[in-house]
């Protein structure tokens, strides 16, 4: 099976490593960033090109929410397989007149951190059976946990993950500019982090809450709001009345 990766992006460089670290072949990596593209040509021999989109029995769209809809027109073929990445869009964002599928790998992406691709979980959608088994197939040889989900299951699977990837990083940037205003290591807060996140994979993450808030401890809540202003203060009350809430104090 012929297959071409659209995107120059961290997705897309992680789809390609995936792919070729496991004995797939690429045809192509195509996009428009000739730079990271010959980057990512350059480490994973694969053949690129910011011009001619070579022919495939099936392209990978990685690239961002807002132009899988408009890349997704370059293909002219038909009788072709065409699956978007995004967590939050269906296939019926892709635009032309081929078969059309959702390949949405659950996880954060940088191109500087390594990654187990066995561990990311993939959610396929299809249009047929038979294309079901060729992405099921393929994402097997990837990952270990594979599994089909429809377009209104992976909006939930993505909200999911915004609030448990995307909300907790920035609650480490924030942690951090707290830390640094302060000329306190961050590095010392990293056990407490590993920590935490252990702790889940044997504790509902409700059982596992501590802190001023849970334990409704008010003159370490009103010490902490003294010290904060701004955007902090904010998220700081709104954390916590959260927690609160959840444990109806």
């Amino acid at each position: 099976m012929q297959i071409v990766i659209i995107g120059s992006g961290n997705v897309a460089y992680h789809m390609a490593k995936a792919f070729t670290q496991k004995g797939i072949s690429l045809a192509q990596i195509f996009g428009r960033n000739e730079r990271e593209l010959s980057k990512i040509s350059e480490e994973l021999k694969v053949p690129y090109s910011t011009r001619h989109l070579e022919d495939a029995d099936l392209y990978i769209i990685c690239v961002s929410d807002n132009s899988v809809e408009e890349v997704s027109k370059i293909i002219a073929k038909k009788n072709v397989l065409v699956a978007h990445t995004s967590g939050s869009l269906p296939k019926e964002v892709l635009a032309g007149d081929y078969r059309k599928a959702s390949f949405y790998p659950l996880q954060t992406f940088s191109r500087s951190k390594e990654l187990e691709y066995e561990k990311i979980p993939f959610f396929i959608e299809t249009e047929n059976e038979e294309d079901k088994k060729t992405l099921f197939k393929l994402a097997s040889a990837i990952s270990e946990n594979v599994m089909e989900s429809s377009h209104e299951k992976r909006k939930y699977i993505h909200l999911t993950a915004v609030f448990a990837c995307n909300f907790v990083n920035h609650l480490f940037s924030r942690a951090k500019e707290i830390s640094d205003s302060q000329e306190i290591p961050f590095d010392y807060f990293l056990p407490l982090i590993d920590e935490t996140v252990k702790k889940i994979y044997e504790i509902e993450p409700k059982a596992a809450q501590t802190g001023p808030a849970v334990r409704n401890d008010l003159r370490i809540l009103q010490l902490h709001e003294q010290l904060l202003k701004d955007e902090s203060l904010e998220i700081y009350k709104t954390m916590n009345h959260s927690i609160q809430e959840m444990y109806e104090l």
